[in-house]
């Protein structure tokens, strides 16, 4: 395999074989956001061999201030088909798979078993969704790295990726922690941080489903999810 020229100062950095390694692998992103979103471009422009993307969101306005794929003329579409095609915009070699749907603990495995990744990313921002996604992955022997909660937050320094028992501080990591302990699972790498959640300084609003939305910042999760595609394609490349 020759490196193409796109692809050279990645090959001049980790070696051709772990080019070829990471171009034979298949990675499946659950969440196209704040966090997803940057994951999903990390792994394209690093040379992950097929992606998967399942969101079954749209762009909205209060996406524009941290999510890498809301623009302005994105508000209004499905975040996996738009992410699916800057994919293969970045890529053309790489297989883009959009899921336009919202994951559950009936559909999770479903679509673990339709894409058959060699790594999975949690980038969802609920812990009913999150568990779905961890114990699917579990059952089936594919290693997964879950994100912890990434609002009200102003200092991405503080971001570390170790195994979920490990975390402190996080109020999601602290329930996810005793959820998963219930059920058995251990292994489970997350990213989380360890600086206290702010209280917000502006009015808080709620979603359409009436849960109250934390603040976000353009720069703080963009680096949760830059990390968590670091850690991945270190583990598939092997560098």
């Amino acid at each position: 395999m020759q490196p193409k020229e796109w692809q050279s100062r990645t090959t001049a950095l980790v070696g051709l074989d772990a080019m070829e390694r990471l171009a034979q692998t298949r990675v499946l992103v659950f969440g196209a956001g704040g966090v997803g979103g940057y994951i999903v471009e990390a792994l394209a422009r690093g040379g992950v061999g097929a992606i998967g993307v399942v969101d079954g969101d749209v762009f909205a306005p209060s996406n524009l201030n941290r999510q890498i794929i809301a623009t302005q003329g994105t508000l209004g579409q499905p975040k996996a088909e738009i992410a699916a095609r800057r994919i293969k915009e970045i890529n053309p070699d790489c297989e883009a798979v959009a899921y336009n749907l919202f994951v559950t603990a009936e559909n999770a495995g479903e679509v673990l078993d339709l894409f058959r990744p060699d790594y999975v990313a949690d980038a969802i921002d609920t812990v009913t969704c999150k568990l779905a996604i961890i114990t699917a992955a579990k059952e089936r022997g594919i290693p997964v790295i879950t994100c912890m909660g990434t609002g009200n937050k102003l200092d991405p320094s503080r971001f570390r990726i170790t195994d979920i028992s490990k975390t402190s501080i996080c109020p999601l990591a602290k329930v996810m922690r005793k959820k998963l302990r219930e059920r058995g699972i251990t292994g489970v790498m997350a990213l989380w941080s360890d600086e206290e959640p702010l209280k917000p300084q502006g009015l808080e609003h709620e979603n359409k489903n009436g849960r109250h939305v934390p603040g976000s910042i353009s720069y703080v999760p963009p680096v949760a999810g830059l990390m968590i595609a670091g850690y991945i394609l270190r583990q598939l490349g092997g560098f």
